[in-house]
């Protein structure tokens, strides 16, 4: 076999058997595959293959984030904590002007060069394209292209009115047109078929925004797309308590219950992921395990926007497909899967190890991609991190999963292959000017804050309303409270 990249004298960590001190080995790339993993010394590089010297360094699979949006990646940093629904208001791509295809394209890179330089080598992106625009799709996928991150794309598109999102909002704000269910789908479906076969390291999803944002019909037509085409498709499911507010109100022929809305129309089964699932009971968790669907926590983003915190332990006990997402630059604050994987150690009392396993090879299995990313191994997918040991968070190395979800902030990554390629050399990407984007960046940003400060000034006389909303919304019994911090 004619290998073309060799990482010679890594500690390689599986994160099906996580090794204190993991075994020194060499790992062997042909193409975009692993081809062998083996004691150091038995893997004879040809000539032309690059040879990445790996000496004490920690190689770990790529990590996925299982939940992320690119469309905000440059307001991270614009807004304090505040209650989700205040945060939509201000954050999301509906409230403000199209945007130029140059600060779409910024955008994208800003937030694909975070994740690679903290060892995200694949993002799930539901990306809201508002209004409607192939050319903006155009733009974010060869952003993604340009760069070489792998992704799993979805349009984040629904057919309900946003005055939804609060039990209490929707009587207390005028009325807004609905789109057809099926010019939605066709529109969704016509954008994947376009982009087909065009991009290697792209494939596609479905993104239905929450159930409330989605007539019974959409979410039927979304389940036999997905069906047919083998889709995986992702949906905010319980994010916050007004989520579980208008399961109770509303969804009566269901048992109040979001869960069973999902599965009577087809969608909960292997193929579906449930992002943040911060306010499920448990019946309805035991109801996601039978289903084999998956759970994408997202503890950081949670926790800014006041929602609650994930019963985590409780997904474990339950048997639920765990994973793990970064969620928005506008209220993560950062795309790091090191902050996420120690919070969610930290409300779980996990050691590290369900923490490590949730960030890479259960984010893979949520995206339809567990069979290719994850692990380590001969025949998977070349997408690595390499992690200096000469760093403090690893100095003295006493267990490499312990200190890698504690102790490790990612500054300690110093290359990223993804697909077999080396995107990030020595901690400086190779498929883009750096330099250059950070000036684009500085350049767009005064058009972008002169737009967010006339939509809090638009926002304003909304905000009574939302405090109200979200008052009547704080005092209402759903039968579980998801704002303590500790499950003891």
């Amino acid at each position: 076999m004619s290998y073309t990249l060799i990482v010679r004298g890594a500690r390689v960590l599986d994160p099906l058997a996580p090794e204190p001190r993991p075994a020194v080995r060499d790992i062997a790339i042909a193409g975009d595959r692993i081809a062998a993993v083996e004691p150091p010394g038995e893997i004879d590089p040809p000539p032309a293959a690059r040879v990445v010297d790996a000496r004490n360094m920690l190689a770990i699979p790529g990590l996925v984030s299982a939940h992320y949006h690119s469309h905000d990646t440059l307001l991270k940093g614009c807004f304090a904590p505040m209650p989700l629904e205040a945060w939509l208001l201000h954050a999301v791509p509906p409230n403000y002007p199209q945007r130029s295809r140059e600060e779409i394209r910024a955008r994208v890179l800003i937030g694909a060069l975070e994740a690679l330089k903290s060892g995200i080598t694949t993002l799930q992106d539901m990306a809201s394209v508002h209004p409607f625009d192939p050319g903006e799709v155009d733009a974010i996928l060869q952003a993604y292209d340009d760069v070489g991150i792998r992704c799993v794309f979805a349009l984040q598109v629904g057919d309900v009115p946003g005055s939804r999102l609060l039990p209490f909002l929707e009587g207390l704000l005028p009325p807004a047109p609905r789109s057809s269910a099926r010019e939605l789908i066709a529109r969704i479906d016509g954008e994947r078929r376009r982009h087909a076969g065009r991009h290697p390291r792209i494939s596609w999803g479905l993104g239905p925004p929450t159930p409330e944002a989605c007539s019974e019909e959409y979410l039927g037509r979304l389940a036999d797309l997905s069906q047919r085409e083998k889709l995986p498709v992702f949906c905010h499911v319980y994010e916050s308590k007004g989520n579980a507010a208008i399961a109770r109100r509303h969804y009566g022929a269901d048992g109040g219950s979001l869960v069973r809305h999902l599965a009577r129309v087809g969608l909960l089964n292997e193929r579906f992921t449930l992002a943040h699932g911060v306010w499920l009971q448990r019946a309805e968790m035991e109801q996601v395990a039978a289903a084999g669907a998956h759970v994408a926590l997202n503890p950081l983003s949670n926790l800014k926007t006041r929602s609650g915190v994930a019963p985590v332990r409780a997904y474990l006990e339950a048997g639920v497909k765990v994973a793990l997402g970064t969620d928005n630059s506008s209220c993560s604050d950062a795309q790091n899967m090191f902050q996420a994987m120690k919070l969610f150690a930290l409300l779980s009392g996990d050691g590290g190890e369900k923490a490590f396993a949730a960030a890479t090879l259960g984010s893979a299995q949520a995206i339809g991609l567990g069979a290719e990313l994850g692990r380590i191994a001969a025949g998977r997918k070349a997408d690595i991190a390499l992690l200096s040991l000469r760093d403090p968070a690893f100095a003295p190395l006493n267990d490499a999963v312990r200190q890698l979800v504690y102790t490790e902030p990612g500054r300690s990554v110093r290359h990223v292959i993804v697909d077999g390629r080396l995107l990030v050399d020595n901690g400086r990407v190779t498929m883009l000017d750096e330099d250059a984007l950070y000036a684009d960046v500085e350049r767009l940003m005064p058009a972008l804050m002169r737009d967010l400060e006339a939509i809090r000034k638009r926002n304003a006389p909304l905000m009574h309303y939302v405090e109200e909303a979200n008052r009547r919304t704080r005092a209402l019994d759903v039968g579980i409270d998801r704002y303590k911090i500790m499950e003891c």
